[in-house]
């Protein structure tokens, strides 16, 4: 049975949060899932919180387990459990420390994205007017997630600072959950550029199922897997994954785009209320491909292992270490 590795969900960003909602990803055979703990609005003490909570009720469903080595995710897959570690989207949680970047990869964060769609200390944002690229405490925070076993992640990131970050890094570097612009003309998916200089460090393009990145609001198959074909033709067969970008606090995140305008433009807006792939139509995605006419390794490739070699490129295996209450 594949391998399937969904790089990025999120569930409510609240303390107290069902974590069981996860096992909609259940299947048979090995399933990682990387569960969100914090963007811009987020503080260190913020992020450490979510993280020790989403830890601890993790393990009080038997069909989840959080995990600290990629040799896990097999281990636990053997045992019908769903592997789940953790990444952040933007680098405001880590409180303009980057001693924390240690901190959040021993409390399982294996991905970090630099900056949520505008600018910060780090660089410049996707809906950012004026791109200015990487900063230099931004390459300094590559060259520490390198170092921690993390990493680093363009979703939401500008074009340009995309690039500084496929540049400064000396390991792989991820899209972890961005469309094909060429497909798509819509701020936050990436262009053939950044795939490209993604693919030559060895990374990942994660193709994401929330329907305004795929479309006009439309998280299907079809539109999903037109992306995956371009950005395969584009940089080959070992470069493209899929991410869901599942919302399990879609009413929270609505409301969030409501209430934090700032932080979003019309690009999230102009389509109606916004709809994601669900867990179960990702579960199922290899067979819309194979009906395609994908091989099976290819399908193996891009549903699971190309995001574990960039894993095993890069983490760092670690026990859990209590941080911060």
């Amino acid at each position: 049975m594949n391998l399937l590795w969904d790089q990025h969900a999120c569930l409510p960003l609240q303390v107290g949060t069902d974590v069981g909602v996860l096992s909609r990803f259940g299947r048979p055979g090995p399933t990682f899932v990387s569960v969100n703990a914090g963007y811009s609005p987020h503080s260190f003490a913020d992020s450490v919180a979510l993280l020790n909570y989403y830890r601890t009720a993790v393990t009080r469903h038997p069909e989840l387990a959080v995990i600290a080595a990629v040799d896990d995710i097999e281990a636990v897959g053997a045992t019908g459990r769903i592997a789940v570690a953790f990444d952040l989207e933007d680098s405001n949680p880590l409180d303009g420390d980057l001693a924390n970047v240690h901190a959040f990869a021993d409390l399982g964060v294996r991905t970090l994205v630099p900056t949520y769609n505008h600018a910060n200390r780090a660089g410049c944002g996707c809906l950012d007017t004026e791109d200015t690229g990487l900063t230099g405490w931004g390459r300094a925070l590559v060259e520490e997630m390198n170092a921690a076993g993390m990493v680093p992640d363009g979703s939401h990131c500008s074009e340009r600072t995309g690039l500084d970050m496929c540049e400064a890094s000396a390991l792989p570097v991820v899209y972890s959950h961005s469309c094909m612009r060429s497909v798509w003309d819509h701020p936050r998916n990436v262009t053939d550029d950044q795939a490209r200089a993604c693919a030559e460090t060895g990374g990942v393009v994660g193709i994401t199922g929330v329907g305004i990145f795929l479309g006009p609001n439309t998280p299907t198959p079809e539109a999903m897997i037109s992306h995956l074909e371009y950005a395969v033709e584009l940089v080959g067969i070992d470069h493209v994954g899929v991410s869901t970008d599942h919302s399990f606090d879609a009413e929270d995140f609505r409301a969030e785009v409501a209430a934090n305008p700032d932080l979003f433009d019309e690009s999230y807006t102009r389509w109606g209320p916004i709809r994601w792939m669900p867990p179960e139509t990702f579960v199922a995605l290899g067979s819309h491909l194979r009906a395609r006419g994908w091989s099976d390794s290819d399908i193996g490739a891009v549903l699971g292992r190309n995001f574990e070699r960039v894993a095993r490129a890069t983490w760092r295996d670690r026990e859990r270490v209590a941080v911060g209450g």
